[in-house]
């Protein structure tokens, strides 16, 4: 079973045990892939997010690892939160398929949501000192990260949609380009937010 231990106890993630039951050919009946506990979670703005998670300039690091290291000091996260295993978590995803997704952005993000017991959703926009290699597709460096955090699968998908919306907007990715201040910031995410519809 897929596990892991955390300060001498274990933790199973129930996304991860579904997909094991799935790849075991253990016939799990369909009503077990629903969320009922998040179904009733108000789901944030990006904008909310994106204040709870806070903006941070000049994050140090010379390597991927080195830079989701120095990325995870700075996120808002619980006392009790495990930093530790939380970038762990970000740099073991990465192995699996870059976050990277162009123009020098990343997305980091756990594999499995919910791993890290958070109250709140949070998007945290980090900008390196200096660029670094992510893999990426369009063989950029990244000089910018924006690490989702969630408390559900639900959360998540619904914030890493937005935030794909948004990075859509060439207005808003200029500011980010621009390393703008957190004024500017959210007033650009204000308008590019507000193009969603629905």
């Amino acid at each position: 079973l897929p596990a892991y231990k955390v300060h001498e106890n274990y933790r199973f993630n129930r996304a991860e045990l579904l997909e094991w039951a799935t790849s075991q050919r253990k016939g799990v009946a369909v009503k077990a892939f629903s969320e009922p506990e998040s179904e009733d979670e108000e789901l944030p703005t990006l904008y909310q997010a994106l204040e709870a998670g806070g903006v941070f300039y000049r994050i140090e690091g010379n390597s991927r690892e080195e830079a989701l290291s120095a990325a995870v000091i700075h996120l808002r996260l619980p006392e009790e939160a495990d930093r530790h295993y939380l970038e762990q978590m970000l740099i073991t995803r990465e192995k699996l398929a870059s976050t990277a997704i162009n123009n020098g952005i990343a997305i980091p993000h756990p594999r499995s949501p919910g791993l890290i017991n958070v109250l709140r959703p949070t998007v945290t926009l980090c900008f390196l000192e200096q660029p670094v290699d992510f893999k990426a597709l369009d063989g950029q460096l990244v000089s910018i990260l924006l690490p989702i955090i969630s408390p559900s699968l639900r959360t998540h998908l619904h914030l890493l949609s937005r935030v794909a919306f948004v990075l859509r907007d060439p207005e808003f990715v200029q500011v980010l380009n621009s390393e703008a201040s957190r004024e500017k910031i959210f007033a650009a995410l204000a308008i590019a937010e507000g193009k969603i519809k629905g």
